[in-house]
Formats: structure tokens, sequence, C-alpha cells
């Protein structure tokens, strides 16, 4: 067989590198370019790193701003906590909207009918939290077609996305949407890598790792490092399964990490056999916002997924106040977090506190200071000096 016949035969990958937005198309870029051994290790690592610099200066031009806020998009935030609704036009995202909160949010069969954010509030075990309807995106929302720069901004910025999904098509629509969202630095469902990149002045580059590099080698690592000037830094690796974009993560450092629910819209639509297909989909809520069903899940599940911790205050000598909790986050909520969110100066006045419920020892309550951690539906009292 001829050199020219072995040619045409091969399957080279559609590719286009002219530009940097076909570059930035194309994740996956290095495993069809070289198969990852020692010898492509650093080359694969410099590719990576220079693919997540490129996406950065798409989205975040050195001239200007960064497409966040403009017209429709700056609202103020309210309630303890913001839940984001984002997803295609026509999927319902308004419907459920103005179900849930009592606000009007524009609903047709038209694409493109919300062409703002609308916000509206709804309350939770007491809890006011707002939601914010988005308009639909639009696949390439993350370079800025369809403003989905802005709407993607304001979604960066919420403690709890709904990924609304048309439920006759949700693999398709949910691995595009997540793609976008990706794209922007946002990272759903996952928490910040436990590594640690600690610049220094001389010294080389020092890796430590206290569990096994199964995903990622040292000379792909320099490789990353190198890319970005760092040619003097301390890399320490927790992380399992740790991988170059991981690495890249921690050094871009705007990155952040949000938790998703996927809200397949439309189950009035379909048989009970197919519902139970969508229950296998990990982080999935089933609803219909047009006939109102299993929307008591979806509060219930937004609420655990906000980890929010309601706090009843007690003042001496009365029953507790059950009608207006305090409400904390978790990883936030000690006695200390307690009376900051009431006011800053009761922390100061304070001698003692007296916690009842699941934080305390005893049943009769525990006296307690400031690091006390609390627990969902703990009564406080504040003994001042």
């Amino acid at each position: 067989m001829s050199i020219a016949t072995r040619k045409s035969r091969m399957r080279w990958p559609e590719v286009c590198l002219c530009t940097t937005a076909c570059l930035l198309h194309l994740p996956n870029v290095s495993n069809h370019l070289a198969q990852k051994n020692k010898a492509t290790s650093y080359h694969l690592g410099q590719l990576k790193a220079k693919l997540a610099k490129l996406r950065r200066e798409l989205i975040s031009p050195s001239g200007g701003g960064g497409g966040g806020g403009g017209i429709g998009f700056d609202v103020a935030r309210t309630g303890v906590a913001s839940v984001g609704f984002v997803g295609f036009p026509s999927v319902g995202k308004s419907t459920l909207m103005s179900k849930l909160t009592g606000t009007h949010s524009e609903v047709s069969e038209i694409d493109f009918t919300t062409l703002t954010t609308v916000p509206g509030t709804v309350k939770v075990h007491g809890a006011p939290i707002q939601i914010l309807d988005l308009p639909g995106i639009i696949e390439g929302a993350n370079d800025g077609r369809g403003r989905g720069r802005q709407v993607i901004a304001v979604a960066r910025t919420c403690n709890l996305i709904f990924i609304v999904l048309d439920v006759l098509k949700p693999l398709g629509d949910k691995k595009t949407i997540q793609s976008e969202l990706e794209g922007f630095g946002i990272r759903l469902n996952k928490r910040p890598p436990a590594v640690m990149v600690r610049k220094k002045d001389k010294g080389g580059i020092a890796i430590t790792n206290t569990v096994p590099l199964t995903n990622i080698d040292h000379d792909e690592i320099k490789a990353v490092l190198s890319e970005y000037k760092l040619s003097n830094a301390d890399v320490t690796i927790r992380e399992p399964n740790c991988t170059s974009d991981d690495l890249v993560d921690v050094i871009e450092g705007n990155r952040v990490y949000i938790p998703a629910l996927y809200v397949l819209n439309k189950i009035d639509a379909i048989s009970i056999e197919e519902l139970d297909l969508l229950y296998k989909i990990p982080n999935s809520v089933p609803v219909s916002s047009k006939e109102w069903m299993n929307i008591d899940e979806l509060i219930e599940r937004m609420w655990e997924a906000l980890q929010l911790v309601r706090v009843y205050t007690k003042p001496r000598g009365q029953s507790p106040d059950y009608s207006t909790p305090v409400v904390l986050r978790r990883g936030r909520c000690t006695v200390d977090d307690f009376c900051n969110t009431i006011h800053k100066e009761i922390a100061k006045q304070m001698k003692y506190a007296i916690v009842w419920g699941s934080s305390a020892k005893h049943a009769r309550g525990q006296k307690v200071g400031l690091d006390h951690v609390l627990e969902d539906e703990d009564v406080v009292h504040i003994s001042k000096r």
C-alpha cells in the first residue's frame, strides 16, 4: 500500500485551530492530538493551561467588562439565599417561578419571552429565599451569544442553580447547559479540589502528594505551572484522582462551586415507566409546573441543597420565638455567627449562651461559648455581661 493511500485512510479529527474561539470549543482536543504517555505529559499540561487562559481572556476581555451586569440583570438581593433558574427557552421556567413565588413572570409559548432577570421570593420553613428567573440561554452562551454572559454571570452569584430541562429531551440539553456553565467557570455539584499552590521566591518546584497521582504526573504539573510562569512554587495535592484541570482551576482562582438540581419539567406528558427512568438521573427532580405536580419534593430538595440552619431565639423568662428564625448557612453556624447576624455588638456583650436542641448535650440545655456549632431548629438564649 502506498503512503498516499495510507494517508487517505487515516481519520484525523476535524479541528480548526485558526481562531481562539474554535480552539475553546474543543475541551478534549489534547486527547485527540496525542495519546497520553510520559513523553507527551509536559505538552498536554501546557495545552490544557493555554486553553484555560484563552477561555478566561474570551470571557473577560482585558479592554472591557466581564460580561456581567447590564440593564435588567443587576438585581438587589433579598432573603437568606438565592436560587437561579437556568435553561433553554420555553422549558417552563417562568411558569414555575410565577407559581412558586406569586411574582408575575411573562409566560408564553414563544421563545425568549423573559428578557431580563425577574426576582421573586418564596418562604420555606420560615426562611425567605429569593428566586431569580433568568432569560433562556442558547448554545454558545458563554461566548456571549444571546446575552448569555449576563445570564451566566448572574447564575455565578446564586447559592443554588435550578437547571430546568424539557422532560422529553433531558440528557442532551443537560450536557449542553453544563458545558456552557463550565465554560464560564461554574463547577456544578463539586467541591473545591484539595490542591494548594503556594508561590515562593526561590527553590524551584516542590511537589508533595498524600494520595496516589493516577491522572496527572510531575511533568504535567510542571508544564501547567510553566504556562502560568510559576518557576518557584510548592504544590500540595490531597485530592484523590486529581487532574490537570483541577490544578488549573486552583491556579486560576476564579471558579465558583455551586450545587445544582436538574428540574425535569412537563412530566404530565410522559408515562409512569418513563418517570421511573428520570429518577435515575443524579440530582434530578421531575415536576410539572403547569399541573403543579411534585413541587413539594422540589421545595424540600431545594432546602436540603441550600444547607440552611434555622435557629430560634429565647428571651429570658419567655417561650422561644418560632415565628421568625435566624437563618444561618451550614459551615457558618456558630453562636458567634448567630450573634453577628442579629447585631455585631451582641457577641461582644455576651457572657455565655444556653442552647437547646440537637447540638446540646442535655435536654435541659447546655451552657456554651461563641465557638459552639448550632444545628437546625436549635433554640438559643444569650446571657449578657
